[in-house]
């Protein structure tokens, strides 16, 4: 066992060597080498949020379980909320995101909402979930589709790759609405964009009578729920992340496997964090006009 010092804080590090990819040799020790670098660009999006992880003991090929109670032997100094029956841990601190690390905590999922304010989510988000045998490019080609609709109603939107099959849309309100009101706002929408693109997008909930069409999630949205944090690394053959992209790169053929802990340092470097502006109060915008104007 070795001992890491971040933060002021004491992180004991155990099994090294533990291979968490076997195939791309990423080490625990890895691991948390990345997920260090990767700490700057989490945390502000997982801050005061309740935090759900999935945690991998032996990798991410072997079994998982989500943890949402704080477990007994986690440090004095994790900073935690009682909500429903749990303690969650808020990831606000690096020693923090370190310490999951070692508990093989692959993937970091929160809430919609802060904590100091659960009726409301932070942001208005559209999920969109690929039925079986599509591909990702059909998604994206969705999501597209919905960003020019949303383009014409003078609303900006800001795009993220699950790290796995989905794309997440993000419309930033700042709080502005209640989670009763955000739901019927992405209903709106959700049927809005089903009579735009039938034979694309469906809110069918019963997966085999999708078809081969993209769901939108409207329902996913809502007080305790979860959605992968960004910069989340996702428990992935290839260790994808969760990265937001730009949306001329989301035309221009990205995909999920573009993005990995191998390299996501190196375009952090280079492009900085595209979600950044759903952090500043500046960019609250008002879709009280679609309760109107889309019903």
């Amino acid at each position: 066992m070795s001992v890491l010092y971040i933060d002021g804080y004491e992180v004991s590090i155990t099994n090294p060597e533990k291979l968490l990819w076997p195939e791309l040799g990423i080490r625990k020790i890895d691991y948390i080498t990345r997920i260090i670098e990767l700490a700057p660009y989490i945390i502000p999006h997982a801050y005061n949020r309740l935090l759900t992880t999935i945690r991998y003991p032996h990798g991410y090929i072997g079994k998982s379980f989500y943890q949402k109670n704080t477990p007994k032997h986690a440090p004095e100094w994790i900073k935690t909320h009682p909500w429903h029956d749990n303690n969650y841990i808020l990831l606000n601190d690096s020693a923090t995101l370190v310490w999951l690390a070692n508990q093989a905590a692959l993937e970091l999922h929160t809430a919609f909402n802060y904590y100091t304010n659960e009726l409301r989510p932070k942001d208005i988000i559209f999920d969109l979930d690929p039925a079986e045998g599509l591909r990702f490019s059909d998604t994206a080609e969705v999501a597209l589709n919905i960003n020019e609709e949303l383009k014409k109603l003078n609303v900006n939107s800001y795009v993220k790759m699950s790290g796995a099959t989905g794309l997440q849309i993000y419309i930033p309100v700042n709080e502005k609405y209640d989670y009763d009101t955000a739901r019927k706002i992405n209903h709106i929408f959700a049927i809005f964009f089903v009579n735009k693109y039938p034979n694309k997008i469906t809110i069918e909930r019963v997966v085999k009578k999708r078809g081969q069409r993209v769901y939108f999630d409207y329902l996913q949205m809502w007080s305790g729920k979860t959605i992968i944090s960004p910069y989340s690394p996702r428990a992935t053959a290839q260790a994808t992340v969760a990265v937001p992209v730009e949306w001329q790169e989301l035309e221009k053929g990205a995909k999920p496997e573009d993005y990995t802990l191998l390299n996501i340092s190196a375009r952090l470097k280079k492009k900085g964090d595209l979600f950044l502006p759903l952090l500043e109060e500046g960019q609250k915008q008002n879709l009280d006009f679609i309760l109107e104007r889309l019903t």
